[in-house]
């Protein structure tokens, strides 16, 4: 980036009276990119040859795979390059389209998804950012590498998780980009999406590859890197970020009882949000996305995963959510992203769009919507509303949707003025055919359904207040009676009765939290003998509110045909620390078969006996 005369005629003139460490932080300031078009402006990833290798070869499953190794570039006058995991189908007769997988953090490159898009009749690279070394105990191998494989090499830098302060800084380090200033480029974020364009122009390159249909899609912070190389490179054809890049992290949030932010930037916050925030990369993507998340994700707040979104302009966008889950996808969500790809790099069918919706809030608060139904049938819609503006601890109450012509319409019952209110609503629609996941471990065989997600409506205290609505909602001593199943609840290790868990955010709501000197009462049957374990998580995310603790209750419930009732007050839930004090700071009730607390030696879980308890009531006593 050159000087402008007016600056570099001050500059000039600065040096006859400042201290040259002075001058050289003018100098400095001046050099540094004001925005992501400056950040990326001398960066060209077809530049230098990607002298390819390949580690490893095999066939299987109807596709060719292959561990391979790519330069990223030089920094620092040393050479980094990426491992990674690259498939296509054997015996292809025309040049295919292909995807880059970006893992999340902790983990490593995933034969699995090259193996589920390759199978779909993609080529496939799965890149592995997070390794680092190539000695004999390297950091997070990709998978399925053998003892010895050579592994990513960062060469003089690191922005791998061995780094972590290396994610939101802009500040030098032996580590970053330069030791000597402060820069952008010193993040850890531009050197990763770096190296993730540069699996683009592997892809691009290889023979069976048709280098004008290539995707992206990650998870995590794989979800985070996918958004920065969308706006930082139009070869991207469409975009699925999963569970991350969401914009404003750096930015303070006003909760009920305190504020807070993501991430605490070092160095110019200004040059950060306009050269590396998600809000500055969004209104650069020129291609379709599809966002896939869960409703309470700690890693991408969902309020702002529309705000950031809604910065692209004149592209399709699409947002699929998973109910009451943190960093997890339902069946009916995670289909979405093959679906998605498919329409937009192999010409296949096109999704939903997404459901028009309208929130009223008087006479009373009421949610609106009609979904697409002439691109698929809608086999049902759910609706969601919340009174918490903490995106991560909230809980979604679920409404009684009717059907009222070509809409769905649920009314929100409230009970005060004084709090805000968000609603949502997720459409169900019947996939023409069964659809498999089976390559990703632990998906269902076969999914029948996909989820389109209509934009969330909120509306401030004010607004309610303002408004007036009818109040016809009032505080329950009944938290669930089961009616409904477990619609308000989310199940953790489904199927694994020694491990399985059932959670519920119902207690942090104020129509359902308990009150000084309440008791917890639990009715089940449980036809053997076994050990239950409730749990209690307070402050989950909040610790603008005060110390997250996590208490548990272990009971030997004896086995029996009739229903039984435990009582618990809140000493009967203990910690290290003790036990709560209150209710009112309960996030989280958990009915899990076996429990261990984070940092705790877990111990061997007792094998379950006999069928899954059966769950009757739960309330306060």
């Amino acid at each position: 980036m050159s000087h402008s005369p007016n600056r570099r005629t001050f500059l000039q003139t600065a040096a006859a009276s400042l201290s040259l460490f002075d001058v050289q932080r003018l100098w400095a300031a001046e050099d540094m990119p004001q925005s992501v078009a400056e950040l990326w402006a001398d960066f060209d990833p077809r530049k230098d040859p990607v002298e390819a290798e390949v580690i490893r070869e095999w066939k299987e499953d109807g596709g060719v795979f292959r561990h391979v190794r790519y330069l990223i570039g030089h920094f620092k006058g040393k050479p980094a390059r990426m491992a990674a995991i690259y498939g296509f189908p054997e015996g292809a007769k025309e040049k295919v389209p292909a995807v880059m997988h970006i893992h999340g953090g902790g983990q490593r490159a995933s034969l699995h998804e090259v193996k589920l898009l390759v199978g779909r009749g993609y080529a496939a690279l799965s890149v592995n950012w997070g390794g680092s070394g190539t000695g004999k105990t390297p950091f997070n191998s990709p998978e399925g590498a053998q003892p010895g494989d050579p592994n990513t090499d960062w060469g003089a830098v690191d922005p791998s998780q061995l780094n972590v302060p290396g994610y939101n800084t802009l500040l030098p380090g032996a580590k970053q980009f330069f030791e000597d200033r402060e820069h952008p480029k010193n993040n850890n974020w531009y050197l990763l999406t770096l190296g993730c364009r540069r699996g683009l122009t592997f892809l691009e390159q290889q023979p069976e590859v048709d280098g004008k249909r290539l995707g992206v899609h990650g998870f995590s912070m794989g979800g985070n890197l996918t958004m920065y190389v969308a706006g930082s490179d139009d070869r991207v054809k469409t975009a699925v970020p999963a569970v991350g890049g969401q914009g404003w992290r750096w930015e303070e949030h006003e909760f009920l009882g305190g504020r807070m932010s993501q991430e605490q930037i070092k160095g110019s916050l200004a040059v950060f949000r306009r050269t590396l925030s998600f809000e500055s990369y969004a209104p650069r993507i020129q291609c379709p996305v599809l966002h896939r998340s869960g409703t309470n994700d700690f890693h991408g707040w969902m309020d702002d995963v529309y705000r950031t979104n809604a910065l692209i302009k004149n592209q399709p966008t699409r947002y699929s959510w998973s109910p009451h889950l943190n960093h997890r996808l339902i069946p009916e969500v995670a289909v979405a992203m093959p679906l998605w790809l498919d329409h937009y790099l192999k010409g296949g069918p096109a999704l939903p769009e997404t459901p028009e919706s309208m929130l009223t809030l008087a006479p009373e608060p009421t949610l609106r919507v009609t979904p697409d139904e002439k691109t698929l049938p809608v086999a049902r819609v759910e609706i969601y509303h919340s009174v918490d503006p903490d995106p991560r601890a909230r809980f979604w109450r679920s409404a009684e949707v009717i059907r009222e012509g070509d809409s769905f319409i649920a009314k929100l019952p409230q009970h005060t003025h004084d709090l805000p209110l968000f609603a949502f609503a997720n459409v169900y629609h019947r996939l023409p055919k069964p659809e498999s996941l089976a390559a990703i471990p632990g998906s269902p065989g076969a999914v029948n359904e996909v989820c389109i997600s209509s934009l969330l409506h909120s509306r401030s205290a004010a607004d309610v207040k303002e408004a007036k609505p009818r109040l016809t909602a009032k505080p329950s001593a009944l938290i669930d009676d089961f009616t409904h199943g477990q619609r308000d609840w989310y199940v953790l290790n489904a199927g694994n009765l020694t491990h399985q868990q059932l959670w519920t955010r119902k207690v942090t709501d104020p129509l359902y939290r308990g009150s000084e000197g309440a008791k917890l009462a639990l009715t089940l049957k449980m036809p053997q003998t076994n050990r239950l374990a409730i749990v209690l998580q307070q402050n989950e995310w909040r610790s603008y509110r005060g110390a997250r603790q996590t208490f548990v209750c272990t009971r030997e419930i004896p086995g029996s045909d009739a229903p039984q009732t435990l009582t618990l007050n809140l000493s009967d839930f203990t910690s290290a620390e003790g036990s709560p004090k209150t209710w009112a700071e309960i996030d989280q009730l958990g009915l899990c078969a076996h429990f261990a607390s984070k940092g705790a030696a877990s111990g061997e879980a007792p094998l379950w006996e006999g069928p899954a308890p059966e769950f009757l009531r739960v309330a306060w006593g």
